[in-house]
């Protein structure tokens, strides 16, 4: 019975007066659930991004790295600080080389305006398939 009430996901839903009540028996819960609770926490509590804002937000990391660096040859292990999360004062590490190459593999999704912003970005591939890729938008509405 005792080892039910250590786990972090069940004492979240004692009330605090009856989590005081462990306390003073001298059952405290368990400390790797506790930090594993609050990570799932943290996260839950996070907005849910859409594929356009991500694509942003990497975006935006791959200009501070050409700033950065002088060109956009991101190894595909690299992670870029992005200084700024909403609330926090923390940088968030996102995984450029990845993205970039996972956005080269995956081209076929891309729409014209990313290939364009990755062109303008410096990404040699996209500038060159933009154009390509904006006519044939155009011809599936015409």
């Amino acid at each position: 019975m005792v080892q039910r009430l250590r786990p972090a996901r069940v004492r979240a839903q004692l009330t605090g007066e009856q989590q005081d009540l462990l306390l003073a028996l001298g059952i405290e819960e368990e400390q790797e659930l506790a930090a594993e609770a609050a990570v799932a926490a943290e996260r839950a509590a996070r907005p849910v991004k859409g594929r356009a804002d991500r694509f942003a937000q990497h975006l935006q990391a791959l200009r501070a790295f050409a700033r950065r660096e002088g060109q956009v040859r991101v190894p595909r292990a690299h992670k870029e600080p992005l200084k700024t999360v909403e609330g926090s004062g923390e940088p968030v590490l996102l995984g450029l080389g990845a993205w970039l190459s996972n956005q080269r593999n995956r081209r076929a999704k891309l729409s014209a305006e990313q290939f364009v912003a990755l062109g303008r970005a410096g990404v040699e591939w996209a500038a060159e398939l933009a154009p390509v890729r904006r006519e044939s938008e155009e011809a599936v509405q015409a």
